[in-house]
């Protein structure tokens, strides 16, 4: 049972990026899913969640407009687009499963 996140990287202010976490070992289409993300020095905090269908999402204010949550049932994968990044989405992205399910995390940095 594990999810592994990838896609993370450097990137300059106004540039885009997209996450993946790939989950196995449990029956992936039965759960909601959620990004988390902390920052250097920060609590972890929420960014997304989407249903299990995918049929309604969810999102902080601070990416409300700018991110996206997805995810491919078939491929037991679910995403995260970010765009407009700035540089305080900073931050170690996590994806978990009801916040007891974790990622190892991947590192999104924005700097110019």
């Amino acid at each position: 049972v594990q999810l592994v996140e990838s896609g993370g990287g450097l990137v300059q202010p106004g540039g885009s990026l997209r996450l993946s976490c790939a989950a196995s070992g449990f029956a992936f289409r039965l759960h909601d899913m959620s990004w988390y993300r902390q920052a250097p020095g920060k609590e972890r905090e929420w960014v997304a969640s989407i249903s299990n269908t995918g049929s309604w999402t969810r999102y902080a204010d601070s990416v409300k407009g700018r991110f996206t949550i997805s995810r491919d049932n078939a491929k037991n994968t679910v995403y995260l687009q970010m765009n407009s990044l700035k540089f305080e989405d900073t931050a170690v992205y996590y994806c978990t499963r009801a916040g007891i399910l974790w990622g190892q995390g991947t590192q999104v940095t924005v700097s110019s």
